[in-house]
């Protein structure tokens, strides 16, 4: 499967900080030092509703970890996914009269062009869950013949048990951790299951539904959390640098998916660090397709809305908060962004070396992006009010702002 392309990445002058970022698995930040390359997986879209602003939020995180990385000198081997087969994508398959497979490729083209506005820099890898099964079924299998998977009534699940480190992602009780279960793709209800919270790891055969050679698990179709690890350690390996994605990945999928990979690997951790983004809402809920309650993307760009605008309206929340989607938050970041432009549009204006370091400072201290849009701001400003004398200022806010805010002016 291919990503988007790419936009350019100015090179800046001197050298970025290293970042410091909050890790769900540790409750507090941590500083980052990647090898030469960088490792990062963040988990992708289930391809029947794209693109979201939550989904949208998510990925401009990310996005800024990459950049922040990049302005070190690093190289960066993202690698993200696509569950392009999953009970939501057949469900809504079914309910439109469509087939599961077109409506799947429909959505993650309208994801690529959407990351395309929004200047998100791509994965270097970008797999669907069903390219990935080869490499699933081998893992399902050497879980089971190792004792840490089971069989029960054709689908095969894992213990949870089999991983000492079980529950140290989200730290959450069992009580807690069963609720989350039920809502977000488990069924801690059937009977015959060891424990209520082991996740399938190989759904066997339903009538009706797609279906692939399981080796000797028989037909059937992957789990949602062994798909992203067959793929992180296929194409990053163990302890990479970041896992990611939104808050409401942390139980059960990134929990799982680090359990998985221990159970396969005996190592631990399976990421240095697990980040997460806060929600985004509308009308006092967070926004989910299951609520219907959704502002897309490319809905604004068919409105006219410049992809640049919704970058900043991202950016103007700090990636962990919660935070609710307004027309005045839009109006903000339109009337900031023509604010930049205008200043950026002069020959000349306050230096700007300050500038630089401040943004970089501020994204590394935990992708403090509302920081350094006031930076900005307070830069554009001064422009207004007074102008300058360097010549070269406009050019360099301009080539900063798209380099590590992944905003064009």
């Amino acid at each position: 499967m291919h990503a988007w392309p790419a936009s350019e990445v100015p090179a800046l002058p001197g050298q970025g900080r290293d970042l410091r970022i909050h890790d769900t698995a540790t409750g507090g930040p941590v500083s980052l030092d990647p090898g030469p390359v960088a490792r990062i997986y963040v988990c992708g879209i289930t391809p029947y509703d794209a693109t979201h602003m939550g989904h949208a939020a998510t990925y401009n995180a990310f996005d800024l970890v990459q950049r922040v990385w990049l302005d070190t000198k690093r190289q960066v081997h993202y690698v993200q996914n696509v569950t392009d087969v999953d009970d939501p994508l057949l469900e809504r398959a079914v309910r439109d009269g469509v087939d599961w497979t077109a409506l799947a490729e429909q959505e993650t083209a309208l994801f690529r062009e959407d990351m395309t506005a929004l200047r998100m820099l791509p994965p270097r890898h970008y797999i669907g869950a069903v390219e990935a099964i080869p490499g699933i079924v081998p893992l399902v299998e050497r879980l089971r013949d190792a004792g840490a998977a089971y069989e029960l009534e054709g689908d095969t699940y894992f213990s949870v048990e089999a991983d000492p480190h079980f529950g140290g992602v989200s730290h959450l009780d069992a009580t807690a951790m069963r609720l989350l279960s039920a809502e977000r793709g488990g069924d801690p209800d059937r009977p015959g299951k060891k424990n209520p919270l082991d996740p399938m790891l190989w759904m066997a055969a339903r009538e009706g539904e797609p279906s692939w050679d399981g080796g000797s698990l028989g037909r059937g179709r992957p789990g949602w959390h062994i798909e992203c690890v067959a793929i992180a350690l296929d194409h990053l390996g163990m302890g990479f640098d970041v896992q990611g994605g939104g808050s409401d990945l942390a139980f059960p999928h990134h929990e799982m998916g680090a359990s998985h990979a221990q159970a396969l690997t005996g190592e631990f951790p399976m990421a240095k660090a697990y980040v997460h983004a806060g929600m985004v809402g509308l009308d006092g809920e967070k926004m989910s397709k299951s609520k219907g309650n959704l502002v897309f993307v490319s809905q604004l760009r068919r409105e006219g809305v410049d992809p640049a605008a919704i970058r900043l309206t991202l950016l103007a929340h700090h990636y962990r908060s919660d935070w609710e989607w307004t027309d005045q938050v839009l109006e903000d970041a339109l009337a900031r962004l023509e604010r930049w432009r205008a200043a950026v549009s002069r020959p000349d204006g306050p230096s700007a070396e300050a500038l630089v370091e401040e943004i970089r400072e501020a994204l590394a201290d935990d992708l403090d992006s509302p920081a350094a849009l006031d930076a900005v701001d307070r830069w554009a400003a001064r422009q207004q009010e007074s102008g300058g004398t360097d010549i070269g200022a406009p050019g360099v806010v301009s080539r900063t702002v798209d380099a590590l805010l992944g905003v064009a002016l």
